[in-house]
């Protein structure tokens, strides 16, 4: 990095676990949760909260200058799918599926968004996956073709909603698990 750069990217990066299987059970995703906190620290990466659900994953972090979006959703991919299977955290083999959702944050949304990934447990009471993943697609203008990971959208469908704002801090979750730094 060098001298006199600054940079605040902050990103919501969200994947699944491969074909959107719920492999996580609680114990297993409170693991998998501290685990991407502690290598987020380790790779110098700014975290600043998790949730990992049964078959997917919300993060919020601040992308540092030196690392691209990629670099930074394959890092986490691919340390935590190594580690769940090398400690043996689940029967059979583990993967996250192909993909991942990477969408930015202004600033003045940080608090907002922290919010809505720590209430996910109250907010997947009501929404799937897949219903709320679809919400992000149509959110942020994006047309999906042919993702495997994201089925469920139809590209003829997406468009942009005037705002994230609207329904996404449906409930406020009690004893949801969470990491904030």
């Amino acid at each position: 990095m060098s001298h006199n750069s600054y940079s605040r990217c902050w990103l919501h990066l969200v994947w699944a676990t491969h074909a959107r299987e719920r492999l996580l059970p609680p114990g297993a995703a409170v693991k998998v949760s501290d685990f991407l906190t502690q290598y987020a620290r380790d790779k110098g990466l700014y975290m600043k909260i998790n949730f990992v659900n049964a078959d997917h994953v919300h993060t919020l972090i601040d992308l540092p200058t030196n690392m691209t979006i990629e670099d930074a959703a394959q890092l986490f991919k691919g340390a935590s799918s190594h580690w769940i299977n090398s400690s043996n955290l689940i029967r059979g083999k583990f993967a996250w599926g192909k993909g991942y959702g990477a969408f930015s944050v202004s600033q003045s949304d940080v608090a907002r968004v922290a919010e809505y990934i720590s209430d996910q447990a109250e907010h997947h009471r009501t929404k799937s996956f897949a219903e709320e993943y679809e919400r992000f697609v149509k959110v942020y203008g994006l047309v999906w073709r042919g993702e495997e990971t994201v089925k469920t959208v139809s590209a003829s469908r997406a468009s942009v909603v005037p705002s994230l704002k609207r329904g996404v801090n449906e409930k406020r979750s009690v004893g949801g698990r969470s990491r904030q730094m």
